[in-house]
């Protein structure tokens, strides 16, 4: 029987991360941070640019190296450094740049010279040992532990102290349940009473006050109303609507374990597309009790762009993550431990722990008998770090680092044969996916797709540019004699003939050999849609080996609607997460409504994915065929279409 669950903390440690450094190596760090400068210093200590992060998930060992090249038209693309064993011995890669702006350049082979086109290609390098961090954190925040209490059944001297009613039931009588629904024992030798915690059958409200009111609790938040008039309409404070927050989250949790990674874990997907875009919504950055105004002495930004990745089927439209790029549990105090054990102030970005910090990556350290920077810049830094503490816990995340981690645990959610992805220009997500994908992408079982829209387009002209469209499209059918209105069959039609002299690719030569490269060729998708009108489809992989027809039946799937519904519901439902306000004035936007904590962004945008994937049903039709369901109905993990009482109740 399941038992009564917990939010997940760091000292449960559902993903270890394996220190990518030995004693050794901690030693000569030491022992070389005052003898050499900070260049020095980081040059020699650069061997974690290409050294595979390990880390520990679900009793199985994994490994990730990131830092290669990500041109898929190139000969390198997604292959690891490597010396080549021929005169000077050059590598793969190079290192190049300077301070922080560090990036890898693809060298020539010099064994295999003619086959296959080494490309000017530049890499930006990340911290692999920083991207597993990443990963730790977006699984720890979205895990239940089990509550395992410690019940001590005897009176002190009791002869079976040793004995439990769960080893032993025979030297206990069951003496009924408690107000709680939970198992009420009785020592036969002590005679000592203990309730046990009741199972997730026995008691969905264990240990909460007003329960009753979850809920409308849940339809209030889903239904875009703020804070205080959520607590005026239920009668409660603003300490409990949190806590009602946090449980209704875990619930979520809870029914997603049930009804997502365990289908998700037994399902296989001949081919997943997937559309993936980046929300960015304004965190409130306030300052802590205490830090008033006659003990403020400077400023920071008052509201913080923050991102949310977002992750799609493109045919079902089921949400498979929705991550915030802000970790809420780091602590300044935490980097200033890691620097001072790690050295990390004197190390390239690449190399150190907490590089997905961007600009907090290491805690200031006073000068080194060989720094070469001044006590003055030291105390400038410091002074930084200083007034970033009295703000809100928690620092954001480079959004590299959590596309990155969003990606690699998609990867080993979904299990499917051939890849395909489908973003606008983000060039953070696409080249995202050219590292965690890179293998597939090589086999060419994986394709990217960009889907862009010109977004300043009134709603009018959107909606001509639709019936534009769709009228091109029956007239181009109506001249071929083709004996269909579908404009989908149309559409594939179209482009299989566009597609016998349009090319994604362009041919160089160099006089002896010829290879492919990217063209920066989109062509117009002919089916447009109503509200945002036509949209430029291009393909950033190679797709020559493909046939007209087939490269056609890639494109007439190419969209960004999944995505974009979602993020339409995000911000008409999570009030936290709406858009701006005009304020008065007109002069300006008002984020009044957004969140000074964006753990509670986490917490209602998977409420609001879980609701939106197993409760919240929509309709298509295909012909004269009309189906309603579910995203996860139509993904093919759920029978039925959930209530929200299924997932508050755990039914």
């Amino acid at each position: 029987m399941a038992k009564l669950k917990r939010l997940a903390t760091k000292d449960d440690n559902p993903v270890i991360v394996h220190s990518p450094l030995s004693n050794e190596g901690l030693t000569n760090r030491l022992k070389d941070y005052d003898k050499l400068t900070p260049k020095q210093f980081g040059t020699k200590y650069k061997e974690l640019l290409f050294k595979p992060a390990e880390l520990t998930w679900n009793g199985q060992l994994l490994q990730f190296q990131y830092n290669h090249c990500l041109n898929p038209y190139c000969k390198w693309f997604g292959l690891p450094q490597e010396k080549f064993d021929v005169k000077g011995k050059p590598s793969r890669y190079k290192l190049s740049g300077a301070g922080d702006d560090k990036s890898l350049n693809c060298n020539p082979d010099p064994i295999k010279i003619g086959y296959g086109a080494v490309l000017d290609s530049r890499t930006y390098v990340v911290s692999n040992w920083s991207v597993a961090e990443e990963i730790e954190r977006l699984v720890r925040i979205q895990t239940v532990e089990d509550i395992e209490p410690d019940y001590d059944f005897h009176k002190e001297g009791c002869i079976a102290s040793d004995l439990t009613p769960f080893i032993e039931p025979k030297t206990f009588y069951k003496r009924g349940k408690s107000t709680a629904n939970s198992q009420r024992y009785q020592c036969k030798e002590c005679k000592k009473f203990t309730n046990v915690l009741p199972n997730q059958r026995q008691s969905s409200t264990y240990h909460q006050k007003r329960s009753e009111i979850m809920p409308l609790f849940a339809k209030l938040l889903l239904n875009r109303t703020p804070v205080s008039r959520t607590c005026e309409i239920l009668g409660i404070g603003r300490g409990t609507y949190y806590d009602k927050l946090e449980i209704l989250y875990r619930r979520c949790l809870e029914f997603l374990e049930k009804h997502e990674t365990k289908p998700l874990i037994n399902a296989e997907f001949k081919k997943m597309w997937l559309n993936t875009d980046k929300m960015t919504y304004y965190l409130n950055n306030v300052r802590k009790k205490g830090q008033g105004s006659s003990q403020f002495d400077g400023i920071e930004e008052l509201q913080l762009p923050t991102s949310v990745v977002i992750s799609a089927d493109v045919l079902s439209r089921y949400v498979f993550r929705c991550d915030v790029a802000y970790d809420w549990d780091i602590t300044l105090s935490d980097i200033a431990l890691d620097t001072a054990l790690l050295k990390e102030d004197h190390l390239n970005l690449f190399a150190k722990k907490h590089a997905r910090f961007d600009a907090y990556s290491h805690f200031p350290m006073p000068p080194s008998k060989n720094d070469t920077q001044t006590q003055s810049d030291y105390h400038k830094e410091l002074l930084k770090i200083e007034r970033r503490e009295k703000y809100i816990d928690g620092l954001h995340v480079q959004a590299a680092y959590t596309t990155i981690a969003h990606f690699w645990l998609i990867k080993q959610l979904v299990k499917t044969s051939e890849w395909r992805f489908v973003t606008d220009d983000d060039k953070s997500l696409i080249n995202s996916i050219h590292r965690v994908f890179s293998q597939e992408i090589r086999r060419t079982d994986g394709h990217h797709f960009l889907c862009q829209t010109d977004k300043t387009k009134s709603r009018k002209k959107a909606y001509e540019e639709f019936k534009e469209a769709k009228a091109n499209l029956l007239e181009w059918g109506s001249v071929r004699d083709i004996g269909t209105n579908s404009l989908r069959k149309l559409a594939y039609l179209y482009l299989t003939e566009l597609f016998e002299t349009h090319k994604f690719h362009k041919v160089e030569s160099d006089g002896v050999s010829s290879h492919n490269e990217y063209a920066d060729n989109p062509i117009e998708h002919p089916l447009a849609t109503p509200d945002r009108g036509f949209r430029s489809v291009d393909c950033t992989t190679d797709v020559s080996f493909l046939e007209a027809k087939d490269v056609a039946a890639l494109i007439v799937n190419v969209n960004d609607n999944a995505t974009n519904t979602f993020i339409q519901h995000i911000r008409r439902r999570l009030s936290i997460l709406e858009r701006p306000l005009t304020t008065a004035r007109g002069d300006g936007k008002s984020y009044i409504y957004s969140n000074f904590n964006p753990k509670y962004a986490q917490m209602a945008l998977t409420i609001l994915r879980t609701y939106y994937n197993f409760c919240l049903a929509y309709k298509t039709k295909e012909g004269k065929t009309e189906t309603i369901a579910t995203p996860a109905q139509r993904l093919g993990i759920a029978k039925k279409q959930y209530e929200l009482n299924d997932i508050i109740y755990l039914r």
